[in-house]
């Protein structure tokens, strides 16, 4: 079983460096980038600090700061006061930013139909539902990850 479970860490590392070209390609093709388009849709919910939306994408803050500056340098999110902290803003999307998100996943949606087109349904749910228990596991068993909820502010 160990074996297996190394093998489908292998799988998920190649998957993962497979998805971030295919959405640099994507995201290319609107004038951004992956890291943006991931920042983008981060904040397409509730107001985020720079550190929890770091923690969210598993980033150092420093990385998710100089992506931050770039889409409120390009008018795409800008800052809000946070009432829970005098100096860490909340980041929130715009307008434009909301617009931008969109015409990206429309084109990934695109794309999504094109490569599951003979994969069913549950085969997807399953492999997502098992996914999603390996990380509540080693969130679980991570000390440094925090039992918190990752998008606290």
């Amino acid at each position: 079983m160990a074996d297996e479970l190394a093998l489908l860490i292998a799988d998920v590392y190649e998957t993962a460096g497979a998805l971030r070209r295919w959405g640099q390609r994507v995201a290319s093709a609107e004038g951004r980038t992956q890291a943006q388009w991931q920042l983008l849709g981060v904040l397409s919910g509730p107001p985020l600090t720079v550190p929890a939306a770091a923690r969210r994408l598993g980033l150092s803050r420093q990385a998710v700061q100089r992506t931050a500056n770039e889409l409120v340098d390009d008018g795409l999110a800008h800052v809000i006061a946070n009432p829970d902290h005098r100096t860490a803003g909340l980041l929130q999307l715009t307008d434009h930013g909301h617009d931008a998100l969109s015409r990206m996943a429309a084109r990934a949606a695109e794309d999504h139909r094109e490569l599951l087109v003979d994969i069913p349904l549950t085969d997807v749910t399953h492999a997502r539902a098992l996914l999603r228990e390996l990380v509540t596991r080693l969130r679980a068993a991570d000390p440094s990850a925090g039992a918190a909820d990752p998008t606290r502010r």
